[in-house]
């Protein structure tokens, strides 16, 4: 069996910047730049270890905060002789790289460039440019991103006449006869470390491009490019899951959200439906760290019935106004509104939703319902989307021992 490459995502986060002074302590959405950098690098599923280098001992300290105590967080001071305006990354990354193998007694085989300076970076981007190297054999990688622009040159410091670089200024092709160009994001790279040794640069052998989305691309040089990133984040940060300290309570819609909206009618006009045994596991999970639990319903099925007597979980379903029976719900349980997470996937629940203090929407919902949500679950109903839901309360392994007064049981 091939061993599992040891990846190790390094992070350069100096003090000194002439252009945004503090820099990398600046906040976008209300976390310093250094912090979501942290976070995305430890998200990410191919990343090992992360090194945050730096000279500067309060964003070392912002770089600790956002590990949260992980291990897999480490923080290198930065010599002055490579902590100058002219120092380059590639210093930085060769020396955080030295001191993390001399400290956990690790050898490295890839090792990453991820840069503070763009905010809006993906664990999906660092998991590419990972993956290329780790995995597809490339030598290194970088995220790019489509680029459509005319690019010119002026040309009056060697005496000529201004000239396009990426166009023939006498022909004016059409966007989409012309090739596509792909803009080097500044974002992450990747390198196998013993090229990377040998040659002292991020680019060398076999390079793999990463697309990423162009919407999200933007480097902090000065301060009108932190305005701007300051000004994206409500649209391009993700929306916040919430934790069993935001409910008190979760209700559960049915169809197309413990199904896949699909019925199953046999010869005798019997309907089935099929479920997912990880909803299961993750209401029970829930069932059994205290929360109150109910399944709502329109349909005046005996199958929604069944599977709520499997779930042991109380069921009111034929309900026409679905609001009116959930705010009863709450008034009969003590149970505040705006403290309930409501999963729902279909217009019928928007009533609900405006509800609910934490209306939630599976993947495969209608458009408006994901609109009206404030989280959306990756999976799709009927396909683990309440085990997603329950791992965003309980943790992925669902074993909180939080419980509730037994005054708040369902049962």
């Amino acid at each position: 069996m091939t061993p599992t490459p040891t990846v190790l995502a390094v992070i350069p986060a100096r003090g000194g910047s002439k252009g945004v002074p503090g820099k990398n302590l600046a906040q976008v959405g209300g976390v310093p730049l250094v912090a979501r950098a942290v976070r995305a690098c430890l998200a990410s599923h191919e990343v090992t270890d992360v090194a945050v280098t730096t000279d500067d001992a309060a964003i070392a300290d912002a770089a600790r905060a956002a590990g949260d105590a992980s291990a897999r967080l480490h923080v290198v001071q930065r010599p002055a002789a490579i902590a100058g305006d002219r120092s380059s990354s590639e210093d930085a990354v060769l020396h955080a790289l030295d001191a993390y193998e001399a400290t956990t007694g690790r050898t490295v085989d890839v090792v990453l460039l991820v840069q503070c300076t763009s905010p809006f970076v993906l664990r999906e981007d660092i998991d590419g440019v990972a993956a290329a190297v780790a995995r597809d054999g490339a030598d290194t990688a970088v995220t790019v991103a489509p680029f459509h622009g005319f690019l010119w040159r002026d040309g009056s410091a060697i005496e000529e006449d201004n000239y396009g670089v990426n166009h023939d200024k006498s022909v004016r092709q059409m966007r989409q006869d012309r090739p596509e160009d792909l803009l080097e994001t500044g974002t992450a790279y990747a390198m196998d470390v013993q090229g990377f040794r040998t040659h002292r640069h991020r680019f060398f052998g076999r390079t793999a491009l990463v697309r990423t989305d162009a919407a999200r691309v933007l480097e902090i040089d000065d301060p009108h490019d932190l305005d701007r990133a300051r000004a994206l984040a409500p649209l391009l940060d993700p929306a916040p899951l919430p934790t069993l300290d935001d409910v008190d309570a979760v209700v559960l819609d049915f169809d197309g959200t413990q199904t896949d909206d699909r019925v199953f009618i046999d010869s005798d006009g019997r309907e089935t439906v099929a479920v997912h045994r990880g909803d299961g596991l993750g209401i029970a999970a829930l069932r059994k760290a205290g929360l109150p639990l109910l399944i709502l319903s329109t349909e005046q099925n005996p199958v929604v019935a069944a599977r709520a007597h499997k779930l042991r979980i109380p069921v009111l379903h034929g309900i026409d106004r679905k609001d009116l029976a959930l705010k009863q719900w709450c008034d009969e349980h003590s149970v505040a509104p705006e403290r309930v997470l409501y999963v729902g996937n279909d217009v019928n629940d928007l009533p609900c939703f405006a509800l609910a203090g934490w209306p939630v929407a599976v993947a495969s919902a209608h458009d408006s319902v994901r609109a009206a949500a404030r989280a959306v679950t990756t999976t799709p109903g009927g396909f683990g989307a309440i085990r997603e839901i329950a791992a965003w309360l309980l943790g992925p392994t669902l074993t909180t021992t939080t419980t509730t007064p037994s005054s708040q049981s369902p049962e």
